[in-house]
Parts: structure tokens; C-alpha cells; sequence
């Protein structure tokens, strides 16, 4: 049998040799079907598959606290709600904390905004993560009055220190104390965000305040967990639940009924890639699409083939060929062609994977574990082999008619049976209607995205340059202070030669920042409506801003007054709202003169100003009720924004070297014009519409070439009878017409079917659509005359060798 086989690969590569332009058409197509969809299982499987690079990843888990009925999610923890569930959870052996806050690290002569996590002392422990150099935390690091440690992340080391292998024991200030290196991470993903440094709890000069630590209304962390051996995520689902209700029971005034509160257990492995799953998978749904076209295109091309070795086979199974062994000989040709087909696809895969690791980093931190290693190759080769006995089975099948006629017609003729053709017509549908769902999927994509530019940002970001500001803030200690460095910035910055104006702000629109946390939920209360015990109180949106903020961003001001220099801490607190809270708070009534309350009425807060929407989040979320307040009154805002009067990416070094005049310890980054942070705001969205119109575009070339191609063999066995046709009367254009028309009549079944598919499918489109509908009718009409149009040129150009045709000569043949 080995030898056999061998035999057959032998005859198979020569034969394709022989046959180069049907091998080179084959071969171009496989790679392409084979080619994408490698691609995108390097991304698949890097991102959501692969197991996480932790000691027993399998067990870690993330805990969500909820208030569903407050329409939140996911609420941060606080100090007593960690210590509750380590101390009380019977399912985990260890709940760990994190968050993310920003510090000025201060070297020799510079001074640097680090993205720095707080963690637990044992949560590298708990992860089972060791360092490249030095050590992690111990318990004794979290202690009080300890000696303030960090522990750098792999890429920050990198790339700020050169790798410096001395790094371990050096020391840098921040938070106004000498800070020692001790470890350097490895190259892991990181979450919930990417981080520049690690401290331990009790260097966090918010997170190790008695105050914070004993209020239980004060949240900001992210809690992670690891189930005991053996026990199962539904388990520690309804172990945390209880200890949830207890709580609820226990703190009616933290958790009243009214919020809903909860928690919620998920795999670490989940959270880290659940706003990626929906998009990559669709995206492999797509690469998956274009192969099926490939292999059905492909078989078609065999079908046409073997019209010219009937008579070979035909004489082979004379001489003693089994029914079987033609069949093998077919399907190793057809495995020849795919697995080159696929040696080329993965040849030409990697080129796009720097481009997919980008569009992924948008997603999750686990973008830079995208690469092609042996799962990626192994797959590679069982599509290759899949693809090659899928196209190749039914035309090596269809072999089995009466090989008998074959041999009894002249060596220049060759048999179509009706099986074959229905086969090809089949085939030919197929691709239509997979064709068709892609065409769906992405001119869907298309109209959403169109319908996301078209969106008003509330503001005018032209010219409009954007920079985030870090202060050394132990110099500044109070608000005073504060106050006093707010207005000398903007004084040195707004007499910058080319500034035309600039304000300070705690968030602004297309903050990437505020885009990645989204917008705050903090509870208010209405003067003259209070909130009653057990009700839900009312959310919003804060954002911290400076005078002259509006005016600088151009957002409108509908009614009452801007924040002028006088709202600062000696006079009245005061706020801006937006519109979209006068219509859901006041909607008939005028807001301005109103006052609100964030503190159960302590302190009151009186409106004197309406400004227009503004989507400060992004432009496919909703707009949420917004309270501007003024910086004098709140502290600083991290933020600053200056309109230009020329191109703002040349004002930045000015404006840089006008900061730096102020303080030279200011930490200035993420300089950038608002109109690209727009841009970039619609990445995802773009990306994913090119790709899935890529796909689209390659699914209909190869569809109609494979409608060509049908054609092309249609008119080639029936030359004899439409050369009888015309002989007995029928004009060329008639006869022409009725060619097309039979192509046409696949492509609109094939159209029909993939209408039918479309409408099941692209549903799972719907959390991707901004304000487009799955079955959008619009959409559906124009790729439908698209489909059919491109279908009808594809048919129209091998119909027209019909005119080419010498009614005479078919006579004779006949």
C-alpha cells in the first residue's frame, strides 16, 4: 500500500507539472482560503486559546461585585470587602487585590509618570509568576512603615532601562520616599491593564489610609481569586453568593436592596479576552467562509479536468483499476494541491500577523502572545489535508458513471453526464450563497460605520491638541497650592505664540484613558427630592474642568454661564451640566439655579450653567448625564487641552518647554490632537470592516470566476448544440441571452439561499452594528444588485464565444 501511495504522488506531481496553469489557478486559491485562515487562528488561538502563562491558570478567577438594578456591572471593591471574602470563602485558598494609579517617578534629572499597580504581597504568588532578576513581594513588604520596594514590569524595563541587568537595587523617588528595585517580571500579559510598575498595599499613600481602609463606601480595586483544588467554578459561584446576601443583610446602608447587589465569578482567562471574542471569532467565521468558497471553486476546476481524462480513466479501469484506486489517485492530487496550497498560505500568513497583533492590543493584554508556533502549523496542515479531501472527493466520486461510453468515443470527445453537471451547479450555488452571507456581513459593517462618522462629537476637535499632566504632588499638598500651579500653567501655556486657548480638565472626549474606564456612576440627590431609604439614588458622570474649558473645545453653551475665575474654594460650589441630564432630571423645568448634592446634603451644589452633549466616551456610547465642576473647587485636573492656531502636533515642544518653565518636575505624556484620538477611537470598528470587506471582496472574486469558469465549460460542450440552434434560425443574441440567463439562474438561487443564511447569520453581527439593524433592508437590496450584477458580467464574458460559433461547421460535426 506504501508503495502504491508513493506511486500515486509520483504520477500525481507529474501530472501537475505537466498541467501548470489548472495547478497555479488551484494552488493561488487554496493559499488564499488556507492563508487567512491561518492568520486568524494565530490570532484566535494566541489571544483566546492558549493557555495562560500562570502556575495553574486553569484555577485563577476574577470576582465581579454587581448592582444589577443600578445598572453596574462591575462595581470596584473596597479594603473591608476584599478582607470579607479571603477571610470567609470556603471555595478559594486566595483573594488578592489590584488597581492601577498613576505616580511621578523622579531619577537623577528627570522626572516620569509610571503607571503603577498596587498589589497584595503574595499576588505574584497567587498567579505563580517568577521573576526574571531579583525577587517578588513578601508579607514582610506590605507591612506598616516597611521600606517602599517596586518591582518593574518586563517591557518598562526594557524599554526605559535598556534592560539594564544592575537594575535590581537601585533607587528611585516617588511619593516623596526612596523607592527600591527588587524584581523584574517576566514577558506576561498583564490585567486588568498594562502596568510600568508593582508597589505593595502599604506604599499606596490612598490604599494604606485608615480612613480608606475602614470606609467601605470607598472602592477602587479589582479582586482576583484561586479556586482549591477540586472545587468547580459553580461551587465558588454559590460560596461567594452567600457571603454577598450575608452582606447585603448585614450593611443595609452600603447595600441597599434597591441596587441589586451581587457578585459574580469568571475565569481569568475569560475576562482577559471577553471584549475580544465576539470580534475574532466572527473574523475566523469569515476566514472559514472564504476557504469553503476556495475548496468549492477548486472542485469545479477538477470536475472541468477530469472532462478530459474520462477516456484515460476509462482505459485504466479497462486494464484493471479498481473503482477505489482511481478514486485515491484523484484525492492525491487533490491533497498535492492543497498542501501546496497551504505551504504558500503560511508563507504568506506571518506578513499579516504584526498588523492583527495591533488591531488585538485593542482588545487584550494578551496581543504579544500572537505568533505561529506548532498548534498554529498543526492546524495549518489538517486544513490543508481537510481542504484538500474536501474539493477533492465529490469530482474523484463522480467518476463512477459509465466508463464504458467513454472508451467508445473518439479520443476528441468528452462526456458531461447529468450528474456532473448538477455537481458543478451545485458547487456553483454553494459558492453564491457563502459569497453572499460574507457580502451581508460586510456591507453591514460598512453602514455602521459610515453611521459612526456621521456622528456629532459635541465639540469641534480641529486643532485641538491634547496632553496628560503629572504634578509631583507632595509638593503640593493643598488646595491653595494646587490652585496656584493650575493658573500659572495656563498663564505660560496660553502665552505660547500660536495658542489661541487652553484649560485644564480631568477627562476630556476621546481621553484614552477615559474611553478604556468609561464614564463614573456617582450617586446624587435633587433639592426638594429626596431620595427615600431603600430607593435608588440617581448617577452621573463628574468631570473636573477649568475655566475657559468650553470655549477651548468648542462645546456650545445652551444656557446660563461658563465657570469663570472667581468659582474657586471661597466662593459657592458650583456646576455645569449637560443637556441629555436636563432632559432626564428637568425636563420642563429650566435647571439653571438648581442644586444637587453628592454628599446626602451636606454640601449643595448649585447649577448655573447648561452646555451641549458631548460624547465624551466615544462615539458609538450613548451620552450620560455629565456634571462639569471647576478645578479651584475640586483640585487638579491631569489633563491638559490647548486650541492652536496652526497644526497642534508642531505647538507640542512649545508647549512642553512652556510646562516645563512652571515645574520642572512636571511629567508631561500622551501628547496628541484630538482628531486623531478620534481616529483611533474608531480603529476597532474600521479594522474589523476592512477585514470582513477584504474577505468579502476575495469570497466574490473567487466566486465569480468560478461562475466564469462554469460557463466557460458550459458553452465549451454545448458548442455543437448552439451551432444547431442558430442553424435552425435561432440569432446569436438570443441564443446568447439564454447562456446568461442560465448562469444567472444559479447566481439567484445561490443569492436566495444566502439571503436565507444572511438573515441567521450576521445576527451574531449585532453587538459589532452601531444604530444598524442585522437585517437591514437597505443593505440587503444594494449587495443583492451588487451580487447579481458582478454575477451577470462573470457570466456574460466566456457567453459571448457563442458568437464566435460557425453554425455550419457544428452541422458537420453532427
Amino acid at each position: 500500500m506504501l508503495r502504491e501511495t508513493l506511486q500515486d504522488v509520483r504520477y500525481g506531481v507529474r501530472v501537475l507539472v505537466k498541467n501548470r496553469g489548472f495547478a497555479l489557478a488551484a494552488v493561488l486559491t487554496l493559499a488564499l482560503g488556507i492563508g487567512a485562515n491561518a492568520a486568524i487562528f494565530s490570532l484566535v488561538y494566541g489571544v483566546l486559546l492558549r493557555p495562560l502563562p500562570y502556575r495553574n491558570g486553569g484555577r485563577l478567577v476574577v470576582l465581579h461585585q454587581q448592582a444589577a438594578k443600578a445598572n453596574q456591572p462591575d462595581v470596584p471593591f473596597g479594603a473591608q470587602e476584599i478582607f470579607d471574602y479571603r477571610d470567609n470563602s470556603k471555595a478559594l485558598d486566595a483573594v488578592v487585590e489590584h488597581h492601577s494609579m498613576n505616580f511621578l517617578l523622579l531619577g537623577p534629572d528627570w522626572a516620569e509618570r509610571v503607571n503603577t499597580a498596587v498589589v497584595s504581597a503574595n499576588f505574584f504568588d497567587v498567579l505563580g509568576v517568577k521573576p526574571v532578576l531579583g525577587r517578588t513581594f513578601v508579607a514582610a513588604d506590605e507591612a506598616p512603615n516597611s521600606n517602599a520596594v517596586l518591582i518593574l514590569a518586563y517591557d518598562y524595563w526594557k524599554t526605559r532601562h535598556g534592560g539594564d541587568p544592575d537594575i535590581v537595587g537601585k533607587v528611585f523617588q516617588m511619593n516623596n520616599r526612596p523607592h527600591t528595585v527588587i524584581g523584574v517580571l517576566p514577558p506576561i500579559p498583564q490585567y486588568p491593564v498594562e502596568n510600568d510598575v508593582y508597589m505593595p498595599t502599604s506604599q499606596c499613600p490612598f490604599r494604606s489610609s485608615q480612613r480608606f481602609i475602614n470606609n467601605r463606601r470607598a472602592r477602587m480595586m479589582t479582586a482576583f481569586g484561586r479556586l482549591k483544588p477540586g472545587v468547580l467554578l459553580e461551587q465558588a459561584q454559590a460560596d461567594l453568593s452567600t457571603i454577598a446576601a450575608s452582606l447585603e443583610n448585614s450593611y443595609p446602608d452600603i447595600y441597599p436592596k434597591s441596587y441589586g447587589y451581587g457578585i459574580r465569578v469568571a475565569p481569568l482567562q475569560e475576562d482577559l479576552t471577553r471584549r475580544a471574542r465576539t470580534t475574532f471569532l466572527v473574523l475566523l467565521g469569515a476566514a472559514g467562509f472564504v476557504l469553503l468558497i476556495a475548496c468549492a471553486n477548486v472542485a469545479n476546476l477538477l470536475l472541468a479536468r477530469l472532462l478530459k481524462l474520462e477516456r484515460e480513466l476509462a482505459i485504466r479501469a479497462a486494464l484493471g483499476a479498481g473503482k477505489a484506486r482511481l478514486i485515491r489517485q484523484l484525492l492525491t492530487e487533490s491533497v498535492l494541491l492543497s498542501l501546496a496550497g497551504g505551504a504558500l498560505g503560511l508563507a504568506l500568513a506571518p506578513g499579516a500577523l504584526a498588523l492583527l497583533t495591533k488591531f488585538a492590543e485593542r482588545f487584550t493584554t494578551r496581543a504579544g502572545e500572537i505568533h505561529v508556533d506548532w498548534p498554529v502549523l498543526l492546524f495549518t496542515l489538517a486544513i490543508s489535508l481537510g481542504t484538500g479531501l474536501l474539493f477533492g472527493f465529490a469530482p474523484a466520486v463522480s467518476t463512477s458513471g459509465n466508463l464504458g461510453d467513454a472508451l467508445k468515443q473518439g479520443s476528441a470527445r468528452t462526456t458531461a453526464g447529468r450528474g456532473g453537471r448538477r455537481l458543478r451547479a451545485a458547487l456553483v450555488v454553494s459558492q453564491v450563497a457563502v459569497s453572499f452571507v460574507l457580502l451581508i456581513g460586510a456591507g453591514l459593517m460598512i453602514r455602521s460605520f459610515i453611521k459612526l462618522q456621521q456622528v456629532n462629537p459635541g465639540f469641534n476637535p480641529g486643532r485641538l491638541l491634547s496632553m496628560r499632566l503629572s504634578p509631583n504632588f507632595t509638593r503640593y499638598t493643598t488646595l491653595q497650592q494646587l490652585e496656584t500651579l493650575s493658573d500659572s500653567l495656563l498663564r505660560r501655556v496660553r502665552s505660547v505664540s500660536g495658542v489661541e486657548d487652553a484649560a485644564l480638565c480631568s477627562n476630556f472626549p476621546f481621553n484614552p484613558s477615559g474611553v478604556a474606564s468609561g464614564p463614573g456612576n456617582v450617586a446624587f440627590e435633587i433639592e426638594g427630592r429626596p431620595v427615600s431609604r431603600g430607593e435608588l439614588a440617581p448617577q452621573v458622570d463628574i468631570t473636573v474642568v477649568s475655566a475657559g474649558y468650553f470655549p477651548t473645545i468648542r462645546q456650545p453653551l445652551v444656557a446660563g454661564r461658563d465657570f469663570s475665575e472667581h468659582d474657586d474654594g471661597n466662593a459657592p460650589l458650583a456646576a455645569v451640566i449637560n443637556q441629555a441630564m436636563v432632559h432626564h432630571r428637568w425636563p420642563s423645568e429650566d435647571p439653571v439655579g438648581k442644586r444637587i448634592s453628592f454628599d446626602q446634603g451636606q454640601h449643595w451644589v448649585t447649577i448655573v450653567g447648561v452646555v451641549g452633549d458631548a460624547t465624551e466616551y466615544g462615539l458609538d456610547r450613548a451620552v450620560k448625564d455629565e456634571v462639569y465642576t471647576p478645578v479651584k473647587q475640586s483640585g487638579f485636573g491631569g489633563n491638559l487641552v490647548v486650541r492652536t492656531m496652526a497644526d497642534p502636533a508642531g505647538m507640542s515642544a512649545a508647549v512642553r518647554a512652556a510646562l516645563h518653565g512652571v515645574d520642572s518636575q512636571l511629567a508631561v505624556d500622551r501628547v496628541q490632537t484630538v482628531e486623531r484620538l478620534q481616529q483611533e477611537s474608531m480603529a476597532s470598528p474600521r479594522v474589523t470592516t476592512i477585514l470582513l470587506g477584504l474577505f468579502a471582496g476575495l469570497a466574490l472574486l473567487i466566486s465569480a470566476s468560478g461562475i466564469a469558469a462554469v460557463m466557460a465549460l458550459s458553452v465549451t460542450q454545448r458548442r455543437s448544440e448552439l451551432g444547431i440552434r442558430m442553424a435552425l434560425g435561432a440569432s446569436s443574441r438570443s441564443v446568447l441571452s439564454m447562456v446568461v440567463r442560465q448562469g444567472l439562474a444559479l447566481a439567484a438561487v445561490g443569492t436566495a439561499l444566502g439571503a436565507i443564511g444572511a438573515i441567521a447569520v450576521t445576527r451574531l453581527l449585532a453587538t459589532l452594528l452601531y444604530a444598524t439593524s442585522p437585517t437591514d433592508v437597505s443593505t440587503f437590496t444594494v449587495v443583492s444588485v451588487v451580487f447579481l450584477t458582478v454575477s451577470a458580467v462573470a457570466c456574460l464574458i466566456p457567453a459571448r464565444e457563442v458568437t464566435g460559433i460557425d453554425p455550419v461547421i457544428a452541422l458537420r460535426s453532427e
